[in-house]
């Protein structure tokens, strides 16, 4: 059936295809954090140490992700999105499923993988259809929607995930988790449908989009990875991308055993203070969006200017909250959440601007991008370094280990900070020959 462009018909659908990609994103989510939940009673039942840990957290994800991450974006680009995010959604759920069945820990680890399927075909599909279904000046509060499914997921996960693994043990939780999202797949696949790719023509005030390379003979697009990363804002978007998700994903893992090792809370008392903060985390993330998407019309720079606000409030709110002793649970809590409220300012202004400056054969491509770091940086070698730092600090510090390693990772966001401001300075140069068309079209 054709799509319609009366915005008032396409509205409904619009929000309802993302809610539903949001609610797929979320499960997803939630087995991709479960271990942190279950980090402890896996840990006892085969003997791990943290680095072990960390090992089994991330790395089967990890190697998976940064395997199909960029062919399967290329698939999406050329191909319906609708059916992908669909198949790997539900494949996805099915493998994490199997973790319920594992007898070792690298059995377990290689489920692990399950979670790359999901997210590697499901998440840069999903922004490329939700950039088709919202024009740019609604594009950031949009995708905020969606990514705020990952903090949901997340919150499920401290919350549902430490409730079921309290009362049924962490196997059942497992089973659970994969069951759900091979259920929400089918649904995805019967209710929802393709939006026309490319529908939204760049404004005025919306920088020139990178030009596509000449197709080859079969008509595929080549270097799409190159021609993403040639492109000055797109490059400089991906880096501080890296570190922030070094930093955020290492202290998401970890957190969980250090607000029980650290401050000595239980399993279900962890999870709900770790539940409020990544309720924080879903509320920051929607309300850069929305500001986002209001202050760029002032000044397009604000793209990048509200997640370089969030990173420079996030990380001393961060280190200051290792620095609480131990047992203050209070102060540590406020201090937690006001880290995660702003930790995730970064997020969806920076995948909107990767739609506005990437034109839409390669969006999915330049998400895969952005998640493959996050994939083999954050998520892999992420908490294996945390893990590794936390075992090399036993012994040669007072209190928990996990605190300076904790520490350590968070000053990757400076990093974060400088790439944001490099992006910055390329997209203003960009917008440049744009701005007094712009200003004579609002006159």
């Amino acid at each position: 059936m054709p799509a319609t462009n009366d915005p008032v018909a396409r509205a409904p659908r619009a929000r309802a295809t993302l809610l539903m990609l949001t609610a797929l994103s979320a499960l997803a989510f939630m087995d991709r954090q479960i271990l942190a939940v279950l980090l402890v009673p896996v840990k006892a039942e085969f003997g791990l140490s943290d680095l072990q840990a960390g090992l089994v957290t991330g790395l089967g994800f990890a190697l998976t992700f940064g395997l199909i991450g960029v062919p399967l974006g290329r698939v999406a680009d050329r191909h319906e999105r609708r059916r992908l995010v669909a198949w790997c959604r539900g494949a996805g759920g099915a493998l994490a499923a199997l973790g319920a069945a594992a007898g070792s820990a690298c059995m377990l680890a290689l489920t692990r993988a399950g979670a790359a399927v999901s997210d590697g075909g499901g998440a840069p599909a999903s922004l490329s259809m939700i950039a088709d279904l919202y024009p740019p000046h609604e594009r950031s509060r949009a995708m905020s929607v969606f990514t705020a499914g990952a903090t949901f997921g997340s919150l499920l996960a401290l919350l549902g995930g430490a409730w079921l693994a309290q009362h049924f043990g962490w196997r059942v939780t497992l089973a659970t988790i994969g069951l759900a999202s091979m259920a929400a797949a089918l649904a995805l696949r019967f209710s929802v449908r393709e939006p026309q790719r490319g529908r939204f023509g760049a404004a005025a005030a919306v920088p020139p989009q990178v030009p596509a390379p000449a197709p080859d003979a079969a008509g595929e697009p080549r270097g799409a990875v190159r021609a993403v990363w040639a492109d000055g804002v797109a490059r400089w978007l991906i880096v501080a991308a890296t570190f922030a998700l070094l930093a955020g994903y290492s202290f998401g893992v970890w957190n969980f055993a250090y607000l029980m090792r650290g401050h000595g809370l239980s399993a279900t008392g962890a999870g709900a203070v770790t539940g409020l903060s990544a309720l924080g985390s879903l509320v920051g993330g929607i309300v850069a969006g929305t500001f986002t998407d209001r202050l760029v019309r002032r000044d397009p720079r604000w793209q990048m200017g509200v997640p370089i606000v969030g990173v420079g409030i996030a990380l001393p709110a961060g280190l200051a909250y290792l620095a609480i002793a131990p047992g203050a649970v209070a102060p540590a809590v406020v201090l937690m959440t006001v880290f995660s409220f702003f930790i995730a300012f970064w997020i969806a202004p920076t995948y909107a601007a990767l739609s506005l400056v990437v034109p839409p054969e390669r969006r999915a491509v330049a998400s895969a991008m952005v998640m493959i770091v996050g994939a083999v940086g954050g998520s892999g070698i992420g908490p294996v370094l945390t893990g590794a730092l936390s075992d090399a600090f036993s012994g040669r510090v007072d209190g928990d280990p996990l605190r300076p390693a904790l520490a350590l990772m968070l000053a990757l966001l400076l990093g974060a900070a400088a790439a944001l401001a490099a992006a910055m300075r390329a997209y203003a140069t960009r917008l440049a020959p744009v701005r007094p068309a712009a200003a004579e079209s609002h006159a």
